[in-house]
């Protein structure tokens, strides 16, 4: 079975569509799969919901879907950095599902697992648990949490090999894993694509049974994940 697409735009088409739970890579611009999230753009499909820690930053990354609208809805954790997310949201043209980074990630960890929902202490006595079940253990009160099953996930690794096979590079691991385990169909972005058995089995972040699809982006911008220095002074 061949999982390599000649392009972004040809790996999402018959996969996409309008009104769609999408979740994306990613952390702040660390791991956030450009090409895809461009073609994303380009393909038009609209009232997506996105799961995704947060929403790029204006003008890049998830930024670039909120201009056009064609998101309706986030569920994230951290939205602080992109100017046109809060003007939307406090307009009423967006809505958000706020969500704790450590109840995000096992969210998506559970729907990969086909754990339907978990008890955590997060959120509790805040808007979070609002509406959900509450639940005590121990003498200590839990919220109920459901687990989150994307229809589609878009991640980013840094190797493939033809199977599928990823690894990934440092922290632009972050969220890449549980979204593509929790996605029903997952489509990866890696700059480099190798020939199956290349990668050493305990170097095998995921195992290709979660991916289908295989686009090759071997120059990203990836504005954040770069070694910066200063000079040191003597």
């Amino acid at each position: 079975m061949n999982k390599i697409y000649p392009s972004a735009a040809q790996a999402l088409d018959g996969v996409v569509r309008d009104g769609q739970l999408i979740a994306v890579g990613g952390f702040g611009l660390c791991g956030i799969p450009e090409a895809l999230i461009d073609a994303l753009q380009a393909s038009g499909v609209k009232d997506l919901t996105v799961i995704s820690n947060n929403a790029g930053v204006d003008g890049f990354g998830l930024g670039k879907l909120l201009e056009t609208r064609q998101i309706k809805k986030m569920i994230s954790s951290y939205v602080g950095e992109n100017k046109e997310f809060e003007r939307q949201y406090l307009a009423g043209e967006l809505e958000l599902e706020f969500t704790p980074q450590g109840t995000l990630a096992e969210k998506l960890r559970a729907g990969g697992a086909g754990i339907p929902a978990f008890f955590t202490r997060t959120g509790v006595g805040t808007l979070v648990a609002e509406g959900k079940e509450l639940r005590e253990f121990g003498g200590k009160t839990y919220v109920m949490e459901h687990a989150l099953l994307p229809e589609v996930a878009l991640v980013k690794a840094d190797v493939a090999d033809k199977s599928g096979n990823l690894r990934f590079n440092l922290t632009a691991r972050n969220f890449n894993p549980a979204a593509a385990m929790a996605g029903k169909v997952c489509i990866v972005e890696v700059e480099r694509i190798v020939e199956t058995g290349e990668i050493a089995p305990d170097d095998v972040h995921l195992p290709g049974i979660y991916v289908h699809r295989i686009v090759h982006n071997p120059t990203p911008e990836k504005r954040i994940e770069k070694r910066t220095t200063r000079e040191r002074k003597v």
